[in-house]
């Protein structure tokens, strides 16, 4: 798992590129939809069985799913309890992919992000199975590639020395972008993620937000989805997975 506070650092540095550095967004679908893997509509009392809880704290209101950052602090070690480590509220699915349409409404009720999520708890060769994921915050979108970039093994260590910064900060060129972006707290916007080989796209509301082309990207087994909402609250609707393929040119 990811610790809110090194996704927040990581952000941080992704604002530094300008806009001439970030890659030109497709203005077309990269993908398209094959056969509808997965939906819901969230009208349960609870979150469907299918559903597990990664981090606390997710739940029903309203007929959307809430999700509420309650890890918001690092708390050391003390009489016998471990330590707990700050990190985003995480609501998991098991759904094997590789390329992917993912659709699903979002709201900012108080929330720094959400983001959907890609990972493989089989891959050894990132920090727990970390492949790639989509941020939304209220002033921006990132992509990440986690697998080959700040979540790959050595990089994820090089983190913890800041001696190492420097060197990580190079390893990282290429792994990320983030695209300025407004979007407005309290209402719904529709975010699709396309992930088609080892390129992302993703839009809100319909138009062209971010674009990433990375390695680990196109990793061929990812076998979870996972929703996160760092802060408080963020909102989910009406979520639908595609399997999918390269759209024709």
């Amino acid at each position: 798992m990811q610790s809110t506070l090194a996704l927040a650092t990581l952000l941080a540095s992704t604002s530094l590129c300008s806009a001439a550095d970030l890659p030109p967004i497709p203005e077309a679908s990269i993908a398209r939809k094959k056969e509808l893997l997965f939906s819901d509509d969230f009208q349960g009392a609870e979150p469907a069985k299918v559903w597990h809880k990664v981090v606390p704290t997710f739940s029903i209101e309203n007929g959307a799913l809430k999700g509420t950052q309650t890890r918001d602090q690092n708390i050391p070690a003390a009489d016998g309890k471990p330590a707990v480590t700050a990190h985003a509220a995480v609501h998991g699915l098991e759904i094997p992919t590789k390329d992917s349409v993912v659709e699903v409404k979002i709201r900012f009720e108080g929330a720094s992000m959400i983001d959907v999520e890609f990972d493989d708890r089989q891959y050894t060769g990132s920090h727990y199975g970390h492949l790639c994921r989509a941020i939304v915050r209220p002033n921006g979108v990132t992509i990440l590639d986690e697998r080959d970039g700040n979540m790959r093994n050595d990089i994820y260590e090089m983190s913890k020395d800041p001696t190492k910064k420097a060197d990580r900060a190079k390893l990282l060129v290429g792994r990320q972008a983030t695209y300025p972006a407004k979007v407005e707290p309290g209402k719904w916007h529709t975010l699709v993620v396309e992930t088609v080989g080892d390129s992302m796209r993703v839009t809100l509301d319909g138009k062209p937000a971010a674009f990433l082309k990375s390695s680990g990207i196109g990793h061929a087994t990812k076998s979870k989805i996972e929703l996160g909402v760092g802060g408080k609250d963020g909102f989910f609707d009406d979520i639908k997975v595609w399997n999918a393929e390269p759209a024709s040119p």
